[in-house]
Formats: structure tokens, C-alpha cells, sequence
């Protein structure tokens, strides 16, 4: 694929992409653990969700409102679902984007059964309308339901069963305080270790039946971003390749080979990420560059490589935003094997990124 004919919509062909695909989504359901005791990673939010819904399984009670926040693909669905077989409740899923009137959620609240596990993913994304009716709905179990248009319009009041709402949000910093305070719990999931990234991929080879050794499973943890839907994804494409290229098993040697086909580097960048490195340090010797200038530099939209590329290369300590513009680091340096240019001491007698 030719990264200078790509649109917005096209980023979520990357094989590093965070978005779940239909592919990705039917593998999910596959792999997705089933109860707190087999899901790998997040051991505070484990342990403390763990004590919650325990608590509220011995009052006989719905427990309390859940809100999840982190990256994509990180398990903010799969623990929803884990929430609501450990309270042995149904699960009903809609989305923040699919709620564009409070009559969308008074549809979806009054038909939830007692005990009922709602989810709500990208839960910022709501109408302010439904968000107002949320409110109430969380604290009183309760909405007032419009009836009318005008003076003539009367408000209904409508009896909610006992419920838990479970949101889900990767931009937490957008949800208004009176919403994020109605959530009995909250938990910030974090990206995971390439030691956890191993369990991920030796469990899902198992259920996949893909032979693969440690050293494999490692080479695969190390190229996943910290997210295990990429560890999975890139775990298909290697399996795909062993079946082809090898007798079928795993080693490091054959991920190696196999990622290196897809593009994807050993510490996880892909061809775009590393276009707008090599743009930076090639082009504009490092930088400062503004975002627009590097965005034509490497053929993307603006909005492209700021939400897609930009997020990824900042936590990797390969680019820095400042405000002259994006800088590189030395690490981006040293991962494409250049020398940086040597910089001047800053006004303040301070050195820059590269020192002296």
C-alpha cells in the first residue's frame, strides 16, 4: 500500500492500528477471557474491580457504575463482559456515537431488565441531551421521559430497574465532572509490558492451535505496542507466514522475518511512523517543524499524523511536541542509524534535546 494515496479512513488498514477491524472483532470474541481470573495484565484494576464486584455480589445488590478509560485496545470491552458474567447479569452494548438524543437512551434505559450490565463505549461521545438524561438515570434510577413540543410538553416520569453502567472512553479529559462523578468506580487501563504481552500471545496461539515458542511469543510482545489487540493481530499475520514460509512453528528468527515482510520494525514502528521520523530528520534536520509542514512532507493529512502517528512516537521517546514545532530526540536518531547535527547552546545557557 502506497502511504502517499492514503486518507484518514485508510489508517486503520495498519497492521499497528489500535481500531478493531471485522477480522479483529471476530478473533476477539474467540480469545476474550471469560472471568477475572484469566485476563492477563491490569492487576491493580483487577484486583480492585475483583473487591467491587465481590462486595456487591454479598449484598445481593447491582454493583456499582464502572468507568474505564485508556488507549484502544487495551480490554475496556472484554472487562465489561467479565463484569457481567461475575454479576451473572445480561450485557447490552451500544456506543457513545450511537446515542445522538436523550430519546436514543430512554429507548435503550427502559428496556434494561434488574441487574442489567449497559455499556457504553466511547461514552464522551454522547449528546449533551442524553448525557443530562444519564445523570439521573445513574443516581435515581429514574428519567423523566418529554412528552410534546412547546408550553404543552409534559415530562413523564419513568421507573429505571436497578442497573450497572458500564463506560468506556479513550479521551477521559472530556467527560464532564458531574458524569465522571456518578461512577461508583474508575479505572485508568495502562499499556502493557512486553512480559505480559508474552502471556497474551502464548494464550491466544493456544487457542488459535499455533505452535510457537517463547523466544517467538517475545519477538512478537516486543513489536505490539503495549496493546493486545495488536499482539493478536500481529500473531495471525506470523502464523499466516510460518504456515507458508516454515514448517508452521514460531521461532523469533521466523516472527522476525515475517514482521520485518509486514513492515513493522523491532520496536514496533510501521511505515508511516517511520515516514514522518525519516521526514523530520532527513528533510528538516531534526527540527523544529510545524505539524502541517511534516504532514505534506510525508504525503498525510494533518489530522493523520497527529491522532495516529504522533501518539505513538511521543510515548517511544522518538519525537517531542514543543512549541516551535516537532523535535526529534536522539533515540529517533539512533533507531534509524543517523547522526544528529550538532546544536548550539540555548540563550539561557541550557542545551537543547541533543546537548552540546
Amino acid at each position: 500500500m502506497n502511504w502517499d494515496d492514503t486518507t484518514d479512513g485508510a489508517a486503520a488498514e495498519r497492521l499497528v492500528d489500535t481500531a478493531a477491524d471485522r477480522e479483529d472483532q471476530a478473533v476477539e470474541a474467540a480469545l476474550r477471557p471469560k472471568d477475572l481470573g484469566e485476563f492477563i495484565g491490569q492487576e491493580k484494576v483487577r484486583e480492585q474491580l475483583d473487591l467491587v464486584l465481590r462486595a456487591a455480589r454479598a449484598r445481593g445488590a447491582t454493583a456499582d457504575h464502572v468507568l474505564l478509560s485508556g488507549a484502544p485496545g487495551l480490554g475496556k470491552t472484554t472487562l465489561s463482559m467479565i463484569i457481567a458474567a461475575e454479576m451473572g447479569a445480561p450485557i447490552r452494548i451500544t456506543s457513545g456515537p450511537a446515542i445522538q438524543h436523550a430519546g436514543d437512551l430512554a429507548a435503550i434505559l427502559s428496556s434494561l431488565q434488574e441487574g442489567e450490565v449497559l455499556f457504553l463505549d466511547e461514552i464522551h461521545r454522547m449528546s449533551r441531551p442524553a448525557e443530562e438524561m444519564l445523570y439521573m438515570a445513574m443516581e435515581d434510577f429514574r428519567v423523566d421521559v418529554i412528552v410534546g413540543k412547546g408550553p404543552g410538553a409534559t415530562a413523564i416520569p419513568l421507573e429505571l430497574p436497578p442497573f450497572t453502567l458500564v463506560g468506556a472512553t479513550t479521551r477521559a479529559g472530556l467527560l464532564p465532572p458531574p458524569l465522571r462523578d456518578r461512577f461508583g468506580f474508575t479505572a485508568h487501563m495502562e499499556f502493557y509490558e512486553p512480559r505480559e504481552l508474552q502471556r497474551v500471545v502464548h494464550r491466544s496461539a493456544a487457542l488459535l492451535d499455533v505452535e510457537i515458542d517463547p523466544s517467538g511469543a517475545a519477538e512478537i510482545a516486543g513489536r505490539s505496542r503495549g496493546t493486545p489487540r495488536i499482539a493478536n493481530r500481529l500473531l495471525r499475520r506470523v502464523r499466516d507466514y510460518a504456515q507458508v514460509k516454515a514448517d508452521g512453528l514460531i521461532t523469533e528468527d521466523i516472527a522476525a522475518a515475517a514482521l520485518a515482510v509486514y513492515e513493522v520494525d523491532e520496536r514496533g514502528l510501521d511505515r508511516l511512523d517511520r515516514g514522518v521520523l525519516e521526514a523530520l530528520l532527513k528533510l528538516f534536520g531534526g527540527g523544529p517543524v510545524g505539524l502541517s509542514t511534516l504532514a505534506v512532507a510525508v504525503g498525510e493529512e494533518r489530522e493523520t499524523v497527529e491522532e495516529v502517528a504522533e501518539p505513538f512516537l511521543v510515548r517511544e521517546g522518538l519525537l517531542a511536541r514543543t512549541p516551535r514545532g516537532r523535535v526529534a530526540t536522539p533515540a529517533a536518531w539512533n533507531h534509524l542509524g543517523l547522526t544528529p547535527p550538532q546544536r548550539p547552546a540555548t540563550g539561557n545557557g541550557q542545551q537543547d534535546l541533543f546537548g552540546a
